[in-house]
């Protein structure tokens, strides 16, 4: 599949995010921080060129998707809501931390945050986030401003250099930075 040029951006700090509770598919508002890294990809993106003319720009309908979308982009550039783009499903363990989780688990302290992902109560399923990922790229018709998540993202990003599962992790994660995926190529844009 050939695919257009993307801009994959994570959203910015959430208070969740700062006090180490697992999100999912609940939200919680932006820290002024998350404000600040939201206007900063937005000017990164300006610095590069990519506007509402040059781009289409989508988001998860998740609140704290949707904001950084909304502080990066401005007044005058259309967000258009995708709820493939939402982030995975954590089940029983939204708004529990690493160290709680753990403690109820047989997972040890030093154990990678996908393990706690896979094995997450009535969490999805990473197929599942694939195989919504992969419809949502199939359905995109130009270059294209992406606001999502953070395992979203990483799956996102994976299934556009066409990838398999198992290499979602060769890919970086973080916020406050900008994905570049084109030509089967990524780059992590930093800002100034």
């Amino acid at each position: 599949m050939t695919l257009p040029e993307l801009f994959v951006m994570r959203h910015g700090e959430t208070e969740w995010n700062l006090a180490g509770r697992w999100q999912g598919d609940r939200d919680s508002p932006l820290t002024t921080k998350g404000e600040a890294q939201a206007r900063e990809m937005g000017a990164m993106l300006r610095r590069l060129g990519v506007t509402a003319q040059s781009h289409r720009l989508y988001s998860s309908p998740m609140t704290r998707a949707r904001r950084t979308a909304l502080l990066a982009a401005g007044d005058d550039w259309p967000i258009i809501e995708d709820a493939r783009l939402r982030e995975i499903s954590v089940g029983g363990w939204t708004g529990r931390s690493r160290d709680e989780i753990r403690l109820e688990t047989d997972l040890p302290e030093d154990a990678h945050f996908m393990d706690f992902y896979a094995r997450a109560p009535e969490g999805e399923p990473f197929e599942e986030v694939m195989s919504r990922v992969q419809r949502f790229l199939r359905s995109l018709d130009g270059p294209s401003v992406i606001v999502t998540h953070g395992i979203t993202s990483r799956f996102l990003r994976t299934a556009a250099m066409g990838w398999g599962l198992d290499r979602v992790l060769e890919l970086p994660g973080g916020q406050g930075v900008i994905h570049h995926v084109a030509n089967n190529q990524h780059a992590e844009l930093q800002p100034e």
